[in-house]
């Protein structure tokens, strides 16, 4: 298989890093600060504030662009467009680039709170008024009921073999709460709080006995809406 050096690349990841050059053949392979893959952007510290970035310049632009070529702003007409026009942007692969930093988050939940005001007789309620009234969730709050379902399917269906090696169930003769809980681990570094089966972890412990005890994932589904509905 003959390989195109010129869409070739070395992404050199850590500051331990000792960014050995590396050969294609006969010609060395450039390196470089930052790559994209499929749509995200990479860079050698893993910090993921200029996908953030990428994605909240994409959905506005997405917008800007329903906000000046459709004339309606009724529910029927707005919500939808921006359900498949812009939300994709601000979630696209959102599970490998999830924003960690709280002004990531606002960035992108700016986004949202521009869609929904588009919405005749909705400008002058607060952006969590707004939601409620919509019957959405906060990008934040979406990113959590998707970590939720992943962990149910690794817990209690399919993949539960898989989920034996990710979490650590609680040994605990306590009956308040769920009766599924897992174990919270602690470590030294912030960044491991971050990992996925670390972070969903409090949150699943928090959840009612009657969603964990859910007996199939669109149960769930259901259970888990009625759960978060309160926090927007």
């Amino acid at each position: 298989m003959k390989f195109n050096k010129a869409k070739c690349k070395v992404l050199h990841v850590g500051q331990c890093s000792p960014k050995h050059n590396y050969r294609l053949g006969e010609e060395w392979i450039e390196s470089s600060p930052e790559e994209k893959d499929l749509g995200v952007l990479i860079d050698e510290k893993l910090n993921m504030s200029r996908q953030c970035a990428l994605a909240a310049r994409k959905a506005n632009r997405v917008l800007s662009h329903i906000k000046r070529g459709v004339t309606s702003r009724s529910r029927e007409v707005i919500l939808p467009l921006c359900s498949a026009l812009v939300r994709p942007h601000l979630e696209y692969c959102v599970q490998l680039w999830g924003p960690q930093y709280r002004r990531d988050m606002e960035l992108l939940e700016r986004g949202q709170r521009r869609a929904t005001k588009l919405i005749r007789g909705l400008e002058h309620l607060s952006c969590e008024d707004r939601l409620r009234e919509l019957g959405l969730f906060s990008l934040e709050k979406r990113r959590l009921w998707g970590d939720l379902i992943v962990a149910f399917q690794y817990l209690r269906r399919a993949c539960r073999k898989a989920g034996e090696g990710l979490f650590m169930r609680e040994c605990s003769d306590r009956t308040r709460g769920n009766g599924f809980k897992l174990k919270e681990g602690q470590f030294r570094l912030d960044v491991r709080k971050k990992f996925f089966t670390v972070g969903v972890v409090r949150h699943w412990n928090r959840l009612p006995r009657e969603v964990v005890d859910a007996p199939s994932l669109v149960v769930f589904k259901a259970r888990l809406d009625e759960a978060l509905g309160n926090v927007v």
